[in-house]
């Protein structure tokens, strides 16, 4: 017998089920009031079991609001689990539970507003003596909380330029730091349909109080330009950037450039560094409110606490903007309980519709949001979720405003004494992908990000401090160094105003330059809001926006969904010439090189996954089994839709496992993505390998960074491997990727063909894109296959072919990174790029050579070639596979790799869409 209080949570007065606050077996006896209760099943913590009777059909409750329907009469002690929940559960092969779920999803019906029955209520009743904190004053709006010189990319062309230019100021006195901006987005060859809220996030990012001064990179012909942004800040009267600042356009060499984008950023550093902190109003924080990692406590402990205490700094005049439009799905009427007027709710639930809408183009719903680490902590579904989100509202603040994703805070106009001093509680326009939803909190003019988490998240921002608050105390306990708020301690009795004191006293000193746990750790990513491809209804794929219509990936069109092809070669032209090569015997293989991989699960791993391999690296952890540490940091996993992009995300990080180039792999999982571990276990026996050949890590689950790196250190350093023996072989022996970016000569595209006639005649592989400029020009095709015909794609982004010789990989989109990425997990060994207008990045797995045959390239660009091209076709093509051999022979690196031009971006091909 254990009583209620001991082993439950009730939500509100009202509700019918309870949360367990711990794990509890089959046949335990609660002690509620004055009845007994007996668990007819194993609860896990988080879970919910029935505390009064429910008749079928009826709804279940928590904080009054319905969640799931009754699939048969439940009594008090039954397990509610949905079939959704129960198949998380049973698939982490949990004992004692249900065979079959207890009840089922509440629909997602469109929230029907009754208006006569909104409360037009007051805000929040001002202090009488406003508090301050230590800041730095701007002449545009609002202090910062922090003094940081900013290096940010306009596209993804830019990105790894910015960090490389970003890392040669480490340990720089300048504030609180250069960091870069790198990013994902802008970097196909037209423009995206994000195009103008990327403008905004970016134009917001250079306004933010926390940037002491502003370096922006674009590259020549970039749709997301410099002047893109200045154009559009004049447009909508942004006010102007008052920090120093500058605009750079690549137009060199890289380390040229690097050079002289380092000389604008230099005399910035003293002006930054001396600027000193000085005591300003607390109206001048704006606090982004997020959660991610959540779990069932979210909406009890963690995101109570940080609405009281968004509250308190809403009492000082400042403000507290909530996000995540699909994590408040389900929870529309809580959110409109206390509103500002009948206009702010109205544009709240057309927000909510239009997300409804947008994803419902590509074919998916909102119950698409729960990841398995939420429904496996607790979060049934997508009303569970929401309405737990949204306890970051508390009831008595109300509903001010509602903006775009990035939009400036309402009042911001730049000039006067109380520039950008907007005060109340707003909401934002966002995805539930906890980085993109942050960018946009940060662009709107957030200068303190209070991030709440169940599982424990450790993600944080460049120039934004994230304070992180915790649902538990075990997982306090478990992740202290990467936690700064311990919220479970309100579930073992702490009054609530007593932790919203103390916190309250916390947000003012970390604004006032107390470092957070994250800034302590060092780490930090940017993800803004992602391009989607669907900017309509489309037949066959488009759904309706309740969920009542839907589609299963079989049905969906082939090309839409990127269904894998039968991998057979076209019928192409070959050669009996046989480049010779040095290459390294592994495992009863011939491979150019031997990599150890730690590939994270997804994009919240992935900044401390290419940490560790830079330090397995240095430290050789894998001794001389490996020729190279690779991380492939990303942007995917967990925050995304699922269905077809999925399955392209799934069969390209197994493309990267099962390279032939692979050696050791270790993958590293944040502890609550959807694409978890044990996901991929699953997918890997799919696949037909072994997953005891890999290794496995978690960042939560191990106990945070320190512990975690202990144990990837540990397990690449327990093996007896002996060192790659040289081999002789030829280029036969490999997979090669051709691409062409720009202009094209009729004798380099014949060239091209010819280099990959001999690769596939002795034996080797070829792999084109379909959207590429190679495949686009008729004598090339001419050259390659004996014949100007089209030629249909033979694999399909990311897979593996089933035999050798000329292939064509589909490919969704046109950005580089993307198609190398895709060239990579079809096993891919070396990339050759004929590039005219400009060079490209290096990708972090697959050597990517470039040459060229245009002279304006070779003059302007020449430091970056890997080699010239110059007389007939057969000389070009001598002088692409020599250089093929060098680098596969490990004689020469190529010069994008040594610079540290470098990246890694999957696709989420064409119905993807963040979630």
């Amino acid at each position: 017998m254990v009583r209620f209080e001991e082993i439950g949570v009730l939500p509100e007065p009202g509700d019918n089920v309870a949360i367990a606050s711990r794990r509890l077996d089959a046949g335990t006896r609660v002690e509620l009031g004055d009845s007994v209760l007996t668990l007819s099943h194993t609860v896990l913590e988080g879970h919910r079991f029935v505390t009064s009777p429910v008749r079928t059909g009826e709804a279940l409750l928590s904080w009054g609001t319905p969640f799931a329907r009754a699939s048969r009469d439940l009594v008090p002690g039954d397990y509610v689990c949905t079939p959704t929940s129960l198949a998380a559960v049973s698939a982490r092969g949990v004992e004692g539970l249900p065979a079959e779920p207890s009840a089922t999803n509440e629909p997602l019906d469109p929230y029907r507003l009754d208006e006569s029955t909104l409360n037009f209520g007051a805000q929040v009743t001002s202090v009488e003596q406003p508090g301050t904190f230590l800041g730095y004053p701007r002449e545009q709006g609002s202090a910062g909380t922090r003094n940081h010189v900013v290096i940010m990319a306009t596209s993804s062309r830019s990105s790894g330029f910015v960090t490389e230019l970003a890392r040669r100021f480490d340990g720089a006195s300048a504030g609180d730091g250069v960091v870069p901006v790198p990013h994902t987005e802008g970097g196909e060859d037209e423009a995206p349909n994000n195009l103008d809220l990327l403008l905004r996030t970016l134009a917001g990012f250079t306004l933010n109080p926390n940037v002491g001064a502003v370096l922006i990179v674009d590259t020549e012909d970039d749709v997301v330009s410099g002047q893109a942004i200045k154009d559009y800040m004049t447009e909508h009267g942004y006010p102007s950037i008052k920090v120093p600042h500058a605009y750079f356009t690549r137009r060199a060499g890289f380390e040229q450039d690097l050079t002289a984008a380092g000389a604008l950023v230099e005399p910035w550093l003293p002006v930054v560094d001396a600027q000193q902190r000085v005591e300003v109003p607390l109206a001048d924080l704006k606090i982004a409110l997020q959660c991610g990692g959540s779990d069932a406590f979210s909406g009890i402990t963690a995101n109570p606490l940080a609405g009281q205490v968004g509250a308190e700094v809403i009492k000082h005049g400042g403000a507290a903007v909530l996000a995540e439009t699909d994590e408040l799905i389900g929870a529309e009427g809580y959110v409109l309980k206390n509103v500002r007027d009948l206009a702010t709710a109205r544009r709240f639930l057309a927000t909510v519709r239009s997300f409804k809408e947008r994803v419902g183009w590509h074919g998916h719903t909102a119950e698409g949001n729960p990841s398995g680490g939420n429904v496996y902590r607790g979060l049934y579904n997508i009303v569970l979720k929401s309405i737990g989100a949204a306890r970051k509202l508390p009831r008595e603040v109300r509903l001010d405003h509602v903006i775009e994703y990035g939009e400036l805070l309402p009042g911001w106009d730049g000039v006067g004494p109380k520039a950008g001093r907007c005060n109340g509680y707003i909401f934002m326009d966002s995805p539930g992908n906890d980085l993109e939803s942050v960018a946009g909190e940060v662009a709107s003019g957030c200068n303190l990000i209070f991030f709440t988490t169940g599982n424990g998240s450790i993600t944080n921002f460049p120039f934004v401090p994230t304070v992180k608050f915790v649902t538990t105390s075990a997982r306090y306990e478990r992740l202290h160094a990467e936690m700064d708020v311990d919220a479970g301690r309100y579930l073992t009795g702490t009054p609530m105003a007593q932790l919203t004191a103390e916190t309250f006293d916390l947000t003012v000193r970390v604004a006032s330059g107390e470092p957070t746990a994250g800034e302590r750790a060092g780490h930090s990513q940017v993800s803004i809001w992602r391009n989607w491809r669907q900017s309509g209804p489309r037949e066959g794929i488009s759904i309706s926006t309740d969920g009542r219509m839907s589609r299963k990936l079989t049905e969906l069109p082939a090309e839409d969904r990127d269904a894998p092809l039968d991998g057979l070669p076209l019928t192409g032209l070959g050669t009996n010439a046989r480049t010779a090569v040095q290459l390294l015997e592994v495992d009863d293989r011939l491979v150019p090189e031997s990599v150890g991989l730690i590939l994270p699960t997804s994009l919240c791993s992935g900044q401390i996954a290419l940490r560790l391999a830079g330090q397995a690296e240095l430290e050789k952890w894998a001794g001389d089994a490996v020729t190279r540490m690779v991380a492939l940091p990303h942007t995917e996993g967990c925050g995304s839709s699922g269905g077809a992009s999925e399955e392209t995300f799934a069969r390209t990080m197994l493309g990267y496992l099962l390279h032939p180039n692979t050696r050791l792999a270790l993958l590293l999982e944040h502890g609550c993505e959807k694409t978890h571990n044990d996901y991929f276990r699953s997918r890997l026996v799919e696949s037909g390998a072994d997953p005891s050949r890999f290794g496995w890590a978690s960042i939560q689950a191990d106990g945070g960074l320190s512990a975690v790196a202990d144990k990837v250190r540990e397990w690449f350093s327990g093996f007896d491997l002996q060192a790659p023996v040289e081999y002789d072989g030829t280029l036969g022996d490999l997979t090669i990727g051709l691409e062409a970016r720009g202009p094209l000569s009729d004798v380099t595209a014949e060239a091209l063909a010819l280099i990959g006639r001999e690769i596939v005649g002795s034996g080797g592989s070829v792999v084109l894109s379909s959207r590429g400029a190679l495949l686009a020009h008729d004598g090339f095709r001419t050259a390659a296959f004996g014949s100007a015909a089209s030629q249909p794609s033979t694999i399909a982004h990311g897979q593996r072919f089933a035999e050798p010789g000329w292939h064509v990989m589909r490919m969704p989109g046109t950005d580089w990174m993307e198609t190398a990425t895709g060239f990579g997990a079809g096993g891919v060994q070396q990339i050759l790029a004929h590039v005219a207008g400009g060079t490209l990045s290096a990708q972090r797995f697959v050597p990517v050579v470039e040459l060229s045959n245009d002279p304006d390239t070779v003059v302007k660009y020449g430091d970056d070639l890997d080699a010239v091209a110059t007389g007939d076709a057969a000389e070009q093509a001598r002088a692409g596979l020599d250089t093929i051999a060098a680098v596969a022979s490990r004689r020469m690196v190529p010069k994008a790799v040594a610079s540290g031009n470098v990246g890694f971006q999957i696709t989420r091909g064409l119905l993807g869409t963040s979630m």
